[in-house]
């Protein structure tokens, strides 16, 4: 049965090209997925999308193609709140990945701790409607509030509803990492008026990191991305320490506009153009944040 059959989709390249920029020593694909293998670790039936198996091997194979050493894998939105497909990933990488989770906010400490002896460092707030039915600020600053010693929050939100969203995040009481800069439209430049709010953001707390990535998602004017680097590289460069990047692999819903993860790498030094900053992004920042312990 071909995936078209069977409802399942690719999001993913099937042959990435060798990137042009080779990744620092110790270079962290800080936020990427694992989609099953579906045989042993069933979708949720909360599942908005049913892609095609993308498993430890498959990422593993990706990492060292693309030059990197280590990853993060966080919990995707098809697998809701079973983990279990996540911490296989992290088993298997031999000490290589950390991990963020997506929990039921009534989640008890023993489960939370047992995420955490599995390599979770974090967990994850969605609130695209898209890929989510429910999302109750209320229970989620209660479960921030009983996270172990050390973790973060990690939010995934579009653009329009950041100022409705602020309250919710100055109440977080543990340090805080918007993904994929809460979707801006980098097409309004690096002073349009959502890059403008979300530096407010950044500005209303010191410990508020992003994630200047998925330029395919971002970018209308497609590859190479030119509107995204215009936009984010003064950003990077002004929250230099607050900073991290990933693949964003197996690329989840991108299925009619699949990028070259070759040529996702190679954005890195146009958002990031000196080694020092390089280092920061892919390697001192990430360890700060996911192998302090």
């Amino acid at each position: 049965m071909s995936a078209e059959e069977s409802g399942r989709i690719t999001s993913w390249h099937a042959n990435p090209s060798k990137p042009a920029y080779t990744p620092p020593a110790g270079a962290v694909d800080a936020h990427c997925h694992v989609f099953g293998p579906m045989a042993q670790f069933p979708f949720s039936p909360k599942a908005k999308y049913l892609p095609e198996d993308a498993g430890p091997d498959m990422l593993f194979a990706l990492r060292d193609h693309l030059g990197f050493a280590r990853n993060v894998i966080v919990q995707a939105s098809c697998h809701g709140t079973d983990n279990a497909a996540t911490l296989d990933a992290i088993a298997k990488s031999n000490g290589k990945a950390r991990g963020v989770a997506v929990v039921d906010p009534a989640i008890s400490e023993e489960a939370l701790a047992d995420l955490h002896t599995g390599g979770m460092r974090g967990i994850r707030f969605n609130f695209l409607k898209r890929l989510v039915d429910n999302a109750p600020k209320d229970k989620f600053l209660e479960v921030a509030a009983r996270l172990p010693r050390g973790w973060h929050v990690v939010i995934y939100f579009e653009a329009d509803i950041l100022e409705e969203l602020r309250p919710f995040m100055d109440a977080i009481p543990v340090p805080i990492i918007i993904d994929h800069m809460g979707r801006p439209d980098v097409s309004q430049g690096p002073d349009g008026a959502d890059m403008k709010a979300f530096r407010a953001l950044l500005e209303s707390r010191d410990d508020i990191w992003f994630k200047p990535t998925c330029p395919d998602r971002l970018d209308s004017s497609g590859d190479p991305w030119d509107q995204f680097a215009h936009a984010v590289a003064p950003l990077v460069e002004d929250y230099q320490d607050r900073v991290i990047w990933g693949t964003d692999w197996p690329h989840p819903n991108m299925q009619d506009n699949i990028p070259d993860d070759g040529h996702v790498v190679d954005m890195i030094p146009r958002i990031a153009p000196t080694l020092e900053l390089q280092t920061k992004l892919l390697v001192t920042n990430p360890d700060r944040m996911y192998w302090a312990d």
